[in-house]
């Protein structure tokens, strides 16, 4: 099949879930034997041009910093990116079969609605979140907020074959209009899935993410204030960055942890995937998820997750409390400070439970079932 997957962002020059789902499925479709196309904004230096086996990237719009000092999206870069979607498919529409987008940020699936009755290729569309009302008016104010959220919907009922990664946003989305039933994508873990031995756990929390206002690294810096004021003699080790960077070492300064929580930023792989194995638990309490990598990941490793309960937060639906980890009541810092505390008294029965879960679910949350699971979704 001729398929053209369409991102504005391409992994590694941008990291994040939906960047690897994206690579890797582009990688996946073309060693299948499918002719791949993938349209992205412009990322790399002329010396360091993507090399993707049997996929060919075309740049479709400028280099563009993607988010304001408030960590939130701009509006021009995905107008633009939109726009350079657009004038692709006028061009090449009728060459390809199927046209893969992410939902968000909306304008290419507009673009690809609009070119599709024309093209005639079959549209595909994932959702990895579908925001409710009252976040869009957060995130925009009332009349923005109205506005993207009438663009929501133009989006959900144009005629796609939907993929969706939870069951809240699933359920969302046919709110919205959605006009046949999403297609639910159970993972997006491509590590390993033979069950490992578990670690014993060090006195270490970690946290792993991108950091912005919506993940509340801080409450967390502050649940291991909590903790240790118990006497429990907690690290913690932050990982990742964004716009709330400094905001965090801040924070850490603030409460007198200088020694004891370090935020070093983005580190490698390998260092990940130690910090994982050792780790206590996986601090997580975002309020906004589509669906959680880093809590399968955890997992993977037997190392139990405290994830919060909130409306807009599927990493919930991954968590069966006291199984392989707990749901905090809210992102508090006293709440998460009880749940890290709930997963110390568990100790290394907590540990094993996670890895059996993990090892009972290995196979609908791999990389590998979705994949099958979108190739089949082609022909649907």
């Amino acid at each position: 099949m001729r398929i053209c997957i369409a991102y504005d962002c391409l992994f590694p020059w941008t990291v994040g879930g939906a960047e690897r789902w994206y690579r890797n499925l582009a990688e996946r479709l073309a060693a299948d034997g499918h002719e791949v196309t993938y349209l992205t904004r412009r990322q790399w230096t002329d010396d360091d041009r993507p090399q993707i086996p049997g996929v060919r990237v075309i740049a479709v719009s400028r280099a563009d910093e993607l988010y304001g000092a408030d960590g939130n999206r701009l509006a021009g870069p995905p107008l633009r990116f939109g726009l350079g979607v657009l004038r692709h498919l006028l061009r090449n529409g009728r060459g390809y079969d199927v046209v893969h987008l992410c939902s968000f940020p909306y304008f290419p699936v507009l673009a690809a609605a609009l070119i599709r009755p024309f093209a005639r290729f079959r549209l595909v569309v994932d959702w990895f979140e579908v925001w409710s009302p009252e976040y869009w008016r957060g995130y925009l104010g009332p009349v923005g907020g109205r506005i993207g959220l009438q663009v929501q919907k133009t989006c959900a009922r144009a005629p796609q074959v939907a993929h969706c990664f939870s069951a809240r946003h699933a359920e969302r989305l046919a709110e919205q209009g959605l006009k046949s039933p999403p297609v639910i994508i159970g993972g997006l873990y491509g590590g390993p899935t033979e069950p490992q031995p578990t670690r014993a756990a060090e006195d270490l929390v970690l946290c792993a993410g991108r950091q912005i206002a919506e993940k509340n690294i801080p409450a967390a810096i502050e649940a291991v204030a909590q903790v240790r004021a118990r006497g429990v003699p907690l690290h913690a080790l932050i990982l990742g960055d964004g716009p709330e960077h400094a905001v965090v070492h801040e924070r850490i300064a603030a409460l007198g942890l200088t020694d004891v929580v370090d935020a070093p930023g983005f580190v490698s792989n390998e260092e990940l995937e130690d910090a994982m194995g050792r780790a206590l638990c996986l601090v997580h309490p975002s309020s906004r998820e589509g669906y959680g990598l880093v809590v399968v990941e955890a997992a993977a490793h037997g190392t139990p997750v405290v994830v919060i309960d909130h409306p807009d937060n599927a990493t919930a639906e991954l968590v069966l409390a006291g199984v392989n980890g707990f749901i905090a009541k809210s992102a508090s810092a006293a709440d998460l400070a009880d749940a890290i505390i709930a997963i110390r008294d568990a100790g290394q029965p907590l540990r094993e439970s996670t890895a059996a879960w993990f090892a009972a679910n290995a196979k609908r949350l791999s990389l590998g079932d979705s994949l099958s699971i979108v190739a089949a979704s082609y022909s649907r």
